[in-house]
């Protein structure tokens, strides 16, 4: 094909994300966390990880908080996403006992407990990690509360809401503290706090 046939190019856009770097960006976040914890994390760690330029990193974030929130709301959606199907008690048991292990056995669960904790210090991690994961997944819970509600599945002894930080404030609680999540502990939770339905 002729220069002149050629269709013209698309011009070039200095924050268009290549998504292999992108990629490499995110998972080298989630790695140097891991190894390392978010007091030793950089910018600089993660670029040279990724084999990417700071100041590519720079164009895409404004901080390694917004980084680690990608991979955060990428890796939950993909292992750890709130059930749409027919809500079940023994459904929203099991998406418990799936955040129990991810907060405890997944790379991705470090990356969570990491943002929680510097949310308590540093109100634009708070804002960024309440409006970006916090407030979008706790809309799908609360979904999944309400049409097991709808299907006679549970029978809350709390609003949805106080309901879902009943419930999962003890599991996130004992993976900030270092303790493992004791096992019936998500079973002894839905019982108190859900009331399933007799089978």
């Amino acid at each position: 094909m002729s220069a002149a046939s050629s269709p013209p190019r698309r011009p070039r856009s200095g924050n268009r994300r290549d998504e292999a770097a992108r990629l490499a960006v995110l998972h080298a976040a989630d790695d140097l966390l891991a190894e390392h914890g978010f007091g030793a994390l950089t910018v600089e760690a993660i670029a040279r990880r990724a084999g990417v330029a700071k100041q590519t990193i720079y164009r895409w974030w404004p901080s390694k908080v917004e980084i680690l929130l990608d991979t955060l709301v990428e890796d939950s959606d993909k292992r750890l996403p709130v059930p749409v199907e027919k809500p079940t008690a023994d459904g929203i048991r099991g998406y418990l006992r799936d955040f129990a292990r991810f907060l405890t056995r997944d790379d991705a669960g470090k990356v969570l407990l990491a943002l929680i904790a510097q949310a308590q210090h540093d109100p634009g991690t708070a804002k960024s990690f309440h409006e970006r994961y916090l407030g979008p997944r706790r809309d799908r819970e609360r979904d999944m509360l309400a049409r097991g509600i709808e299907a006679g599945e549970v029978s809350p002894t709390l609003s949805p809401d106080a309901a879902m930080d009943a419930l999962v404030g003890p599991i996130v609680y004992c993976a900030l503290t270092g303790a493992g999540v004791p096992d019936g502990l998500v079973d002894t939770l839905v019982e108190s706090l859900l009331r399933p339905r007799s089978t």
